[in-house]
């Protein structure tokens, strides 16, 4: 009699126990097998480049072997940064990871030459650093938290479990270039779990812990540029007390720390209160940081009024973006014979990259002079020192009848220009970064952000250890004045007990514009300090200050 496939299968796999148990335990195999093939196949799938993943559209994570994120322009430093850190692997030397938070993958051509110019400062810093005699030698890697920091939460974990890692001992994350509430979540989830963080970009003061009792919402969190309030009392001095009837703040409401804090300070400004009232704040509703929308069209009215109430200066709270369409419909609907002053802060630094040759010629009338005078507070200038070692030449000449020589200038002139110089020779040692602007201060400012952070894991760093731990560098940004302080390309950093820069100058700068194509810049005016006085040479934090 014939037997079925059914007999024959029963016979084959199911007739005794022994056989139950080994084709129960071959199933098991082949689906735990498909499910891990299948598994790698999706995490492959969704793997951008070793430590980041798709998340949402955009590649999140942390990565330091070249991963460019798809932004061309960063090309070249990236492969700097791999080629300096498969260097330090080669030499055996024991090294401390420094980790950069930025927004990895911007949409905008301006965005990413800032981007460019942000990771040319770091990696300058880094090569610097891994040829000094100083020890621990310096990785550097680049974490993505996604758009506007909205993906903070997916990176973070991963920079936490680096800094408890024996391999990658992260002992610092710095960048943070943006004031948003996302950002303060990521250093307040960072510095909570004792990860060090330094704040080389973002103003916003809600970023910074506050002076007092030693009680810091931020523990192990330093920053080396003044808040918005700093800058806002900076230019006042700097141009002297506001006349009330002759100014108005024109605002942003959306939701934004950076422009919140900023409006706060421009409107608690001291005022000349002899004569009458000025206009009230202007406001306009913006989408975004770097979304146009309908601002334009929302100016038009406000430009109208500011026109009739009389007013000839003008604190802009808001960002870049929205900087340049007021000031070209000022310019536009300008009215007749008043030149304003537009004053604005620190992320007026991203002007320059925003204006086009025709947005320029806007902002001239018909003899060739500017229209108008924008003027911001930037963290920094490269034609700052140079300029200022000169203007203390020629006090020195007329207070004394002889003009000095530059090397008798005070130290806190001198250092900064040769740290400038010293990144500038760095630069050129380097290797192909692609095109180095320092107008917009961003490389001066990151540079010397990722330099303090290393000062710091080195000045932490106890005789016979290896490397610090996460806690001694936290601890060590309280002690950075004095002796211990960092010069910096952008002025001497000097850091209070709550980690922030002391009396640290600031850079006025304008817009220059010309009727020649690609020779607009921004020129540099003078140097403001928060307290209204020139920074201590001795670089001594006091108190009641």
């Amino acid at each position: 009699m014939s037997r079925t496939f059914g007999n024959w299968l029963y016979e084959k796999t199911w007739e005794t126990l022994l056989k139950r148990i080994i084709t129960c335990a071959v199933v098991i195999i082949v689906l735990v097998g498909g499910y891990i093939g299948g598994q790698k196949i999706v995490d492959e799938a969704r793997s951008c480049a070793g430590g980041v993943t798709e998340s949402g559209g955009e590649c999140v994570g942390v990565n330091g072997s070249g991963y460019d994120w798809g932004v061309k322009e960063i090309g070249p430093v990236v492969d700097r940064i791999e080629a300096e850190n498969s260097r330090l692997g080669k030499l055996g030397k024991t090294y401390v990871t420094v980790a950069m938070m930025l927004p990895m993958q911007p949409e905008s051509k301006a965005e990413k030459q800032q981007l460019r110019s942000e990771l040319q400062g770091a990696y300058i810093a880094q090569y610097r650093a891994n040829r000094e005699e100083g020890a621990p030698k310096v990785r550097l890697v680049l974490a993505n938290p996604g758009k506007d920091y909205e993906k903070q939460d997916e990176v973070v974990p991963d920079l936490v479990q680096m800094s408890h890692s024996t391999k990658d001992r992260l002992r610092a994350v710095t960048g943070f270039n943006l004031s948003l509430d996302t950002t303060k979540a990521a250093i307040r989830s960072l510095t909570e779990q004792d990860v060090p963080v330094l704040v080389a970009r973002a103003s916003a003061s809600s970023l910074a812990n506050k002076e007092g009792d030693g009680e810091h919402e931020f523990p192990g969190l330093a920053r080396i540029l003044p808040t918005n309030e700093d800058q806002a009392h900076a230019l006042a001095d700097f141009n002297g007390s506001r006349r009330n009837e002759r100014t108005v703040v024109v605002r942003d409401t959306r939701r934004d720390p950076y422009v919140r804090s900023l409006a706060k300070a421009f409107q608690e400004l001291e005022k000349d209160e002899t004569g009458p009232d000025g206009p009230d704040t202007m406001t306009f509703t913006s989408d975004g940081i770097a979304e146009e929308g309908d601002v334009d069209n929302q100016f038009r009215p406000a430009v109208d009024t500011i026109c009739s109430s009389g007013a000839d200066t003008v604190y802009f709270a808001g960002r870049s973006t929205h900087l340049r369409l007021f000031v070209k419909r000022l310019a536009q609907d300008r009215c007749e014979d008043t030149k304003f002053t537009v004053v604005s802060g620190s992320d007026a630094a991203s002007l320059k990259n925003k204006m086009s040759d025709d947005d320029w010629s806007q902002l001239m009338d018909d003899s060739g002079e500017p229209k108008m005078t924008v003027q911001y507070a930037a963290p920094a200038h490269p034609d700052a020192w140079r300029a200022e070692v000169r203007k203390w030449q020629g006090r020195e000449e007329k207070r004394t009848g002889h003009r000095p020589d530059a090397a008798k200038a005070p130290g806190s002139l001198r250092d900064p220009l040769k740290e400038l110089d010293r990144l500038h020779e760095s630069a050129r040692r380097a290797g192909d970064i692609g095109p180095l602007d320092m107008a917009d201060s961003r490389t001066m400012m990151v540079h010397d952000g990722v330099r303090t952070a290393i000062e710091a894991i080195r000045g932490a760093k106890l005789p016979g250890e290896a490397a610090p731990t996460p806690e001694q560098v936290g601890n060590r940004w309280a002690t950075m004045q004095a002796k211990n302080r960092v010069d910096g390309t952008s002025g001497r950093i000097c850091l209070t007990p709550a980690g922030n820069p002391y009396n640290k100058p600031l850079a006025v700068v304008k817009l220059q514009p010309s009727e020649k194509a690609g020779s607009s810049r921004l020129g540099f005016v003078g140097l403001a300090w928060p307290l209204g006085r020139e920074q201590a040479e001795d670089c001594v934090v006091r108190g009641g200050s």
